[in-house]
């Protein structure tokens, strides 16, 4: 094991401990008829780390939830930090196919799993992958096989063994950008940076009760989850986010937080359209005055100024509009924990107001992908985790986010990305979808190429389209070439670009030749 500083280390196992001693009464979690203090949770943390560890569950090993909401998942994760192992909560939507490959690429030691509701898909994604975990199930009484009857057997000793603050703890699957799952690793010391800056932004602290009511799968719920349990908040669960139910845990729990999407607050006014729940101890995003009188409007400023842009290997957040008043760009500026950087395809920086990749490090940057060293490599060359996503640095500093970041097209010395330009040509009135892709040229290298589809009912020529961009962007990043069409391909949600490079000529882009190289 690497020598750590446990002088100076802190990890999200240390948090627990200390709120055992300073919040002992303090409630940590609370989920159908289980309420646990910080003291009752800590010891139970310990028992099941005891138990996961003659499961022979150690530093580095990998514990995997296939189930859904439950205070199981926050143990799960503190018992793994204690034993300087990793927690995966995963998708539990995920069809067998999907379940099966996460099961074969994370190599869990132990799964504890669901049997209603989801039960059938996991036995046949257990079916099809290997057999090496120990599998509890985690809604049954203590017994063989369970995580109760685990959790019984564990002794109530902590493990107290040395971790470093910086080793992964939890893996977060993601296929935002390959298109094949990856686990992104996360670590100690970002997760509690990361709720840090929640608790300022958006006013978390020792009196914060989250309702845990979006999926635990997810960073978007699971960051401010890990922020209340940093405050010593209490942290209130339920199965799935049943309107209804809902309404009840925040009446009788007093919540004052919850993760609630459009949808789910509709259907919370028609539950609640007589007004039979108290929801004004709710603090949340202002909205339809119905929702408004229901519930006390939020004032911290994450609500005032709401937005920002993240993904899941900046442990959720990267930039928040909160962070400035009032700004020029769109997505605000990066948190006090991260460096940011926007460079062209040298990894150079490129000038303020023009688009390139944003690049990031920082104690928030996950340490890499589980099991994918080519991908790791790739997206931390140079020492910065390059995010795959186009943004552009204001003159006063702020952050706006362009969109992800495609192929990019080479027009003479100059790069061109069609993500900026396809939003560009979006803005047009008659445009419906568009698409742009690079055509080999002798003279430019590529020139900028079109795809454009027609609102019905409407024209447009192919010089109003490029004068739309000509007026809106660079001069060189405007397409010199307007190819319509009744509708663009597509490969399920995303177009087909291959499909319009094929039809149109496409093809030489800078990423494909260096690629070729590289194979040979």
């Amino acid at each position: 094991m690497t020598a750590v500083d446990v002088l100076h280390a802190h990890t999200l196992g240390d948090v627990l401990r200390e709120h055992a001693r300073s919040w002992p009464r303090r409630t940590a979690v609370v989920d159908g008829d289980v309420r646990l203090t910080y003291r009752a949770l800590d010891e139970r943390v310990n028992r099941l780390a005891r138990a996961l560890s003659g499961l022979r569950v150690g530093g580095g090993d990998r514990v995997l939830w296939l189930g859904q909401g439950s205070f199981r998942v926050l143990e799960l994760l503190l018992a793994a930090a204690k034993l300087g192992a990793m927690c995966c909560p995963a998708n539990w939507r995920s069809s067998v196919d999907e379940t099966a490959f996460v099961l074969d690429d994370l190599d869990p030691a132990v799964v504890v799993w669901q049997d209603e509701e989801i039960g059938g898909t996991v036995r046949a994604a257990r079916e099809r992958a290997g057999h090496r975990a120990r599998w509890l199930r985690h809604d049954a009484p203590a017994g063989p096989d369970t995580y109760e009857g685990a959790v019984a057997e564990g002794a109530a000793e902590d493990p107290d063994l040395p971790v470093d603050p910086a080793s992964s703890v939890l893996v977060m699957y993601t296929a935002a950008f390959t298109g094949r799952p990856a686990g992104a690793l996360l670590g100690h010391a970002a997760l509690i940076g990361q709720s840090l800056v929640l608790q300022r932004v958006a006013e978390v602290g020792p009196d914060h009760v989250y309702l845990n009511s979006g999926p635990l799968f997810h960073m978007a719920t699971l960051m401010t989850t890990v922020a209340t349990f940093v405050a010593a908040g209490t942290n209130v669960f339920t199965r799935r986010a049943d309107a209804a139910e809902l309404c009840r845990l925040i009446e009788a729990e007093r919540c004052t937080g919850a993760f609630l999407v459009g949808p789910t607050v509709n259907r919370i006014l028609e539950v609640n359209a007589d007004g039979r729940y108290d929801l004004t101890s709710l603090r949340a995003f202002p909205g339809k005055p119905a929702w408004n009188e229901m519930i006390t409007v939020d004032t911290s400023p994450w609500a005032r100024n709401p937005g920002g842009y993240g993904q899941t290997e900046v442990t959720g957040m990267l930039t928040f509009n909160s962070l400035a008043a009032a700004t020029v760009g769109a997505h605000g500026r990066p948190s006090p924990l991260v460096q940011v950087r926007v460079v062209d395809p040298d990894g150079d920086d490129v000038p303020d107001g023009e688009v390139g990749e944003m690049v990031v490090r920082g104690p928030l940057v996950a340490n890499g992908y589980w099991n994918r060293p080519d991908e790791t490599a790739h997206r931390q060359v140079g020492g910065w985790h390059h995010t795959s996503d186009l943004a552009r640095r204001e003159a006063d500093g702020t952050l706006t986010f362009i969109g992800p970041k495609t192929r990019i097209i080479k027009s003479a010395l100059e790069n061109v990305y069609p993500t900026e330009v396809e939003a560009c040509i979006a803005r047009h009135p008659a445009v419906a979808e568009c698409a742009v892709i690079g055509v080999p040229d002798p003279e430019w290298t590529q020139r900028v190429v079109a795809v454009v589809a027609l609102r019905d009912g409407v024209s447009a020529s192919a010089e109003d389209i490029v004068e739309h961009c000509r007026a809106a962007i660079a001069s060189y990043k405007k397409p010199r070439q307007v190819e319509f069409v009744d509708r663009l391909p597509r490969r399920g949600f995303a177009v087909d670009y291959d499909a319009l490079d094929a039809r149109f000529g496409g093809g030489g882009y800078p990423g494909e030749q260096r690629a070729r190289r590289g194979s040979r």
